[in-house]
């Protein structure tokens, strides 16, 4: 890392990668992954005229025309995994792949068909759909499922295919069940899929065409220009001379990489490829170092100033900015990343980690040559709290990340490296595209039947046949709530786990009081911490294959360093304090509430690391007391919260009382080894 030399790329650059959502796609490469790379990039200009001169036939407009040229890219650049289909030794599309490309291309350009009367006549006959529309729907539905089981598995489609089989054959159900509908046909299921604004053009699509493509390509940009190297190395640097060096430079570089990925998973892999062999060198388990880049990787989408996907569907279901929701989540995402420090500095001392001889860098010196990297993450703010619209306030971050990567002559955004990086903005949100167009069928079908009130209506009244008492309602409502998102999470990607779980989970939620807000942000948080749940918790997968550990362990470890942000959304519903965490109230009630949860983040953290920092190990019953301290200062209530100062101090003491004897506190910490990395 020595010198003004830093290595960002060369003029052939590789694919980009950054969702998490998705199976891998194909390496596509020759004239093919030529063509697809130009149709992608046409997308991409198309997404950013509509910023500034939106199509004057209207959003769903733009919507037909934008899946119309991402949907049958999704066919040539993901496997259909279909024993009978594929093609040995080969990663070229097959002709079902082509054929299948055309169909979707066919039929998202049906409803602006001249001969049909155009996109007024198409919309003139909603509620009265030709036998020739219902076709064209239907097959639009047979593709968008298989595109989404390309993408993501086949959890989701079998999601959707069961809210299909409910709108359809609901009317069958008996009528005193509360979950019964007087019944669609298929043309009604297919009119609300097809031509209204609830189906496959409805709000997650829209999302998805406007706010997400836009982040993907910023996201592209600013990998291209240098940004990302950059960020881990001056993580490196920051921290290079203390013993917990390589756990704060591998956080540290999960939170700044994530600005650039918006991604869990591809956080933590591309982390923990930089990062594993300081953390292995240093003295971590594989285990540990596996939970800490996943939860550090996962936190990256927790995080503003570029919160993952939902965020922005939040934003849009609740009509606010963009920049309320990042106000919204600053708070628990200090939070958060208190108790993976917490965590980091116990592990420190229990793993007896070693300090690291780091060739000599300077954190300043990068700062000063590399730091305009952070340029346009501060626009992105600066831009929306002077009420510019969020899709602009990112184009215009882009165009700034790419006149300044003319600072560095290695990172020069050539033609050839634009047309890489929009070609890959857009190749990188085919899946999420691919899922809200799947999550368009859900949505429908809630809205045609009302099944969400429905739900809601029976996951309260559970709550109710256990108890009577409304404070206890709404916590055992919070917590079967919790554990069905947490559910959910494993079958589904995260956009499509907020979206059911918003339209099921929200109104029992709002029906109780909570205020909007906080209900969001609830199901926001428990989606996406799917990403480090067992059994599935992608992240820590993708972490255990870089560190090599035991899978099912590392997720243990995951959990342990994410566990603030599965406890802090309940304290956002459980009472009106919680609104605080939020950042939503009195500046005196922010404060208050941020410091107690702080304390409740370090009950937490000496519960599930044995160690109650500057003291010493924590015993089994100072343990109990540290969990019993956070669960209580998490109510934010004035009684629990001096019951859970009075635990903590409780804890602290046992532990003082029974550490080991100073004799043995002052052994000597393991000497630093050279490390010899691998940064510029």
């Amino acid at each position: 890392m020595g010198g003004d030399r830093y290595q960002a790329g060369t003029d052939d650059p590789p694919a980009v990668h950054y969702d998490d959502e998705e199976l891998p796609a194909r390496n596509l490469t020759g004239r093919i992954g030529l063509g697809v790379s130009i149709v992608a990039f046409l997308v991409a200009v198309l997404v950013l005229w509509q910023v500034f001169r939106p199509l004057a036939r209207g959003s769903q407009f733009y919507l037909i025309i934008f899946l119309a040229g991402t949907l049958p890219l999704v066919f040539l650049a993901y496997k259909s995994r279909l024993p009978f289909l594929k093609k040995p030794g080969s990663d070229r599309p097959t002709l079902p792949d082509w054929l299948l490309a055309g169909a979707a291309l066919i039929v998202c350009l049906y409803p602006v068909n001249p001969l049909r009367g155009g996109y007024d006549g198409f919309l003139d006959r909603q509620g009265l759909l030709e036998p020739i529309d219902i076709v064209f729907g239907a097959v639009l539905l047979v593709l968008v499922v298989e595109a989404c089981r390309r993408t993501t598995g086949v959890a989701l489609p079998i999601v959707c295919l069961a809210f299909l089989a409910y709108g359809y054959y609901g009317g069958l159900l008996p009528q005193d069940w509360p979950i019964a509908h007087a019944g669609l046909d298929f043309s009604q299921i297919i009119d609300a899929l097809y031509n209204s604004g609830s189906g496959f053009y409805g709000t997650p699509l829209d999302v998805a065409a406007t706010y997400i493509v836009l982040f993907t390509i910023y996201g592209a940009v600013l990998d291209l220009s240098g940004a990302s190297r950059f960020f881990v190395d001056l993580s490196v640097a920051a921290f290079r001379k203390s013993r917990s060096a390589a756990g704060r430079t591998a956080v540290a570089a999960g939170f700044l990489l994530g600005t650039v990925s918006g991604s869990g998973t591809a956080t933590a892999v591309s982390v923990g490829a930089v990062t594993w062999p300081m953390l292995r060198r240093a003295g971590y388990p594989a285990e540990q170092a596996g939970g800490m880049l996943a939860a550090a990787g996962v936190g990256a989408i927790l995080s503003p100033p570029t919160l993952g996907a939902a965020a922005f569907i939040v934003a849009e279901y609740l009509d606010v900015s963009y920049l309320t929701v990042l106000g919204w989540a600053t708070i628990p995402t200090l939070l958060y990343y208190l108790g993976i420090l917490l965590a980091v500095e116990i592990d420190v001392r229990r793993f007896r980690v070693r300090a690291l001889d780091t060739p000599p860098a300077s954190a300043w010196r990068l700062l000063l040559r590399f730091g305009y990297h952070f340029s346009s993450l501060i626009l992105i703010i600066v831009l929306l709290a002077l009420d510019v619209s969020a899709t602009r306030a990112v184009v215009y971050a882009t165009l700034a990340a790419f006149l300044l990567s003319f600072l560095d002559r290695q990172a020069w955004m050539t033609p050839k490296r634009l047309f890489v990086a929009l070609s890959a903005g857009v190749r990188g949100v085919l899946p999420v595209v691919a899922v809200c167009a799947a999550a368009g069928i859900i949505t429908a079908i809630t809205t045609k039947t009302g099944l969400g009130a429905q739900l809601a209506s029976l996951l309260v009244s559970g709550a109710k046949a256990v108890t009577s008492n409304p404070t206890a309602i709404l916590a055992l409502t919070v917590v079967l709530a919790a554990v069905a998102l947490a559910i959910l999470g494993l079958a589904v990607p995260v956009t499509a786990s907020f979206i059911i779980g918003w339209v099921i989970i929200g109104p029992a939620l709002l029906g109780l009081g909570v205020p909007a807000p906080a209900a969001a942000m609830f199901v926001f948080y428990y989606s996406v911490l799917s990403e480090v749940t067992p059994p599935t918790a992608l992240a820590a997968v993708g972490a255990s294959a870089i560190t090599g550990g035991r899978t099912i362990p590392t997720m243990w470890q995951a959990l342990k360093y994410a566990l603030p942000a599965f406890l802090a959304p309940i304290a956002f519903v459980l009472t009106d304090n919680g609104s605080f965490l939020l950042g939503r109230g009195s500046f005196v009630g922010i404060v208050w509430a941020t410091a107690v949860a702080m304390l409740a983040v370090l009950g937490l953290a000496v519960a599930t690391g044995a160690w109650f920092p500057g003291i010493g190990p924590a015993p089994l019953p100072a343990r109990v007391l540290g969990a019993a301290a956070g669960l209580l200062l998490l109510y934010l209530e004035p009684l629990t919260i001096v019951l859970g100062v009075g635990a903590l101090a409780a804890a602290a003491l046992w532990t003082f009382v029974t550490r080991p004897s100073r004799e043995s506190d002052k052994s000597p910490s393991p000497p630093p080894i050279k490390e010899e990395t691998g940064t510029t």
